[in-house]
């Protein structure tokens, strides 16, 4: 395969963890979040943050790369989706400290604007949903073959994983994706020992400029 790399641009909450699970097991150098220029470098699979945001731009420096959007049906993801933003929105918003300023970026560009009581509302988060899935259909429109849409709760998805990485069959998990990050834990990937994962900062430390 001559991809450059793979970007799953899902939004969080849509199993972006468990396609990069199900990376590593294929073989894959993979990250889950990028914030550095080696982490860019170094993994072919490129996961969450600043990927769900940034993937134009993305497209155009990493040419020849492959898009994975991941789809989730709006019961389950909305529960999931608030309760994790509701946990993260004081950090968000921070203006002396909290998350790095790449994560808040992208989600206060992709939840904008990003409130707590916005967050709190089904219809609003409904809405960046559907805004960025058009948009992402919009920018694909006419390179279909380097986009890939797959909702992992569809017992076909880990199948045309494969078939859009050109994998052969045998390669991959009988079981297909392997689920993990239930019922609101969104820290299974920092558990994870594999040597084909690559870490998302320096020992912490993240850069200004990311690829």
């Amino acid at each position: 395969m001559t991809t450059n790399k793979i970007f799953i641009i899902g939004l969080p909450r849509t199993a972006t963890t468990s396609v990069c699970l199900a990376a590593l097991g294929l073989g894959f150098k993979t990250a889950h979040n990028a914030y550095t220029e080696r982490t860019f470098s170094d993994a072919q699979v490129i996961a969450d943050t600043p990927v769900f945001c940034d993937y134009q731009s993305l497209d155009k420096h990493f040419p020849n790369s492959k898009f994975i959007y991941l789809t989730r049906k709006a019961e389950q993801w909305l529960p999931s989706i608030k309760q994790l933003l509701q946990r993260m929105i004081v950090n968000l918003q921070r203006t002396d400290g909290g998350f790095n300023p790449h994560l808040k970026r992208c989600y206060n560009e992709m939840f904008t604007p990003l409130t707590v009581d916005n967050i709190a509302e089904d219809d609003f988060l409904l809405q960046c949903y559907q805004r960025h899935q058009l948009n992402v259909f919009d920018y694909f429109q006419e390179r279909t073959s380097d986009l890939l849409t797959i909702d992992v709760s569809d017992p076909l998805s880990y199948q045309q994983l494969l078939a859009f990485l050109d994998i052969p069959s045998e390669q991959g998990r009988a079981s297909g994706f392997e689920k993990i990050n239930i019922g609101g834990k969104v820290k299974a990937w920092q558990d994870i020992n594999n040597v084909l994962k690559i870490e998302s900062t320096n020992k912490g430390r993240i850069d200004k400029i990311l690829y």
